[in-house]
C-alpha cells in the first residue's frame, strides 16, 4: 500500500459526506481534487445518485510540460505537514492516472486564463 494511502481514502471520504450533506440541503457542491482513480470518480458519482444531484468533471491539464515544471516549482500551497511534489513525483502520479469513463470537460490551462474557464464553467453550468 503507497505511503499516504489510507489518509488518502479518508480524506475523499470525509469530503464525499460534507459534499453528500451539502447536496442533501439543496446546496451546488464543487469540489477540488485529483480524482486520479476510479474508486475516487466513484465516491462523487456516488454522492450524486443518492441525492439526485447532477455531476459534471472537469479536468484541467496543462499541455506545455516546460511550464508546469515552473508553475510547480514556485508553488507553496502553505501546508505545514504535506510537502510539495516534486516534477518526478507528478509524472509518476501521471503514469498511474486513470483513463476517464465518463464525460469530461477538459481545460488546458496553458492555452486558457483561470478568469476563461471559469467563465466557460459558469455558462455551462448556468444551463444545467
Amino acid at each position: 500500500m503507497p505511503s499516504g494511502w489510507q489518509v488518502g481514502v479518508a480524506a475523499y471520504e470525509a469530503a464525499r459526506a460534507m459534499a453528500e450533506q451539502s447536496l442533501r440541503l439543496g446546496h451546488d457542491v464543487v469540489v477540488d481534487a485529483v480524482n486520479d482513480s476510479e474508486p475516487a470518480r466513484q465516491a462523487w458519482r456516488t454522492a450524486a445518485a443518492r441525492t439526485g444531484a447532477h455531476i459534471e468533471f472537469v479536468y484541467l491539464m496543462i499541455s506545455d510540460s516546460r511550464e508546469h515544471e515552473r508553475r510547480l516549482s514556485g508553488r507553496d500551497r502553505g501546508l505545514a505537514y504535506v510537502g510539495e511534489p516534486t516534477w518526478t513525483d507528478v509524472q509518476h502520479r501521471r503514469a498511474d492516472y486513470a483513463a476517464w469513463a465518463d464525460e469530461v470537460l477538459e481545460f488546458d490551462t496553458a492555452a486558457r486564463t483561470a478568469d476563461e474557464i471559469a467563465g466557460a464553467l459558469t455558462t455551462r453550468l448556468s444551463t444545467k
